[in-house]
């Protein structure tokens, strides 16, 4: 659709929201509770991060670039979702969708990027420890996290131009919670290869590839960790891999099963319910497996919250 044929305040209806009172306001408190969670664990890692000086190397400087990315994400859907669970016109303009898309794939291909730099920076603490601050310089990390979000959004924008820019039929239906690619690009009327194709390259580019670097970057790793005679040494350094490789696979999982395969294979309500796995699930788990999992960041919660006690203690 031509955004000269179609007015912007066109609206989309989403379909997937419960109709039973109890049912929304069960759903409503259920996803606030998990995003007050996301928020709260997020911005607690942001915290001790930026107020701790110990916590200023580059693996922690990308964890909270991971961190501020994925509240930001979460903001693109969640508080929509929330306010369209308990309204009774559920709809969204055709500019609103177009937006909501382009950060929600922008910030989620930045995700994706920015696990691969992680992944590759723990191979170079592994691999190469001597040279670990000589090749992960604070220039070096800021111009990969810019990198990773310059490349996510070129790619979302890319998509969502040609979403928008095909007809859509008069029904508009959206079979989902919010603007995601799979069900709104079903509302064409121009079913072709060349649709799913382009979709397949971008989700090649923010899934496949950076999957595939973080894939070599293991390997690289196991390899070094194998030759590593002692067991703590092994143990020790599987431990700084692991939380991130948790995180890994729950987020590429979806990812895959989401934007890798055929049309043909689309399910509504599989969909809406996986949906709901990457937008509240993989945000939660990145703050419970690196603050519960990671001595440094409770050390330095721990540090925080005393400060202010015994500063609140000390006033007059």
């Amino acid at each position: 659709m031509t955004w000269v044929n179609q007015s912007l305040s066109t609206e989309f209806v989403f379909l997937a929201y419960p109709t039973h009172l109890e049912l929304q306001v069960l759903v409503f408190l259920g996803i606030s509770l998990v995003y007050t969670m996301i928020l709260t664990g997020n911005i607690l890692i942001v915290a001790a991060i930026q107020m701790e000086a110990r916590l200023h190397t580059p693996m922690y400087y990308l964890l909270d670039s991971l961190s501020i990315v994925e509240i930001w994400y979460t903001a693109t859907v969640v508080p929509h979702i929330l306010v369209n669970t308990m309204k009774r016109h559920k709809a969204i303009t055709l500019l609103g969708c177009a937006t909501q898309m382009l950060f929600f794939i922008g910030l989620g291909s930045t995700d994706c990027f920015l696990l691969a730099v992680m992944a590759y920076d723990r191979y170079v603490v592994i691999c190469s420890p001597l040279q670990y601050l000589l090749i992960m310089t604070q220039k070096f990390c800021v111009n990969l996290v810019v990198a990773s979000m310059v490349i996510g959004f070129i790619l979302s924008l890319q998509l969502v131009a040609f979403i928008f820019h095909l007809p859509f039929c008069h029904s508009r239906g959206i079979e989902h919670f919010f603007c995601d690619v799979p069900p709104v690009i079903r509302l064409t009327c121009t079913h072709t290869h060349l649709h799913e194709l382009s979709v397949l390259v971008a989700g090649t580019l923010a899934i496949a590839f950076t999957f595939l670097l973080i894939a070599i970057s293991y390997a690289l790793i196991a390899i070094a960790v194998l030759s590593i005679h002692s067991t703590s040494g092994r143990r020790r350094a599987f431990s700084t891999c692991s939380s991130h490789l948790m995180v890994v696979l729950l987020q590429y999982g979806c990812c895959v099963f989401m934007y890798l395969r055929p049309n043909s294979s689309y399910s509504p309500k599989q969909d809406q319910l996986l949906s709901l796995v990457y937008i509240l699930g993989t945000p939660l788990l990145n703050p419970l497996i690196y603050t519960l999992r990671n001595s440094e960041v409770k050390g330095a919660l721990r540090s925080i919250i005393t400060r202010n006690v015994f500063s609140k203690k000390s006033c007059p």
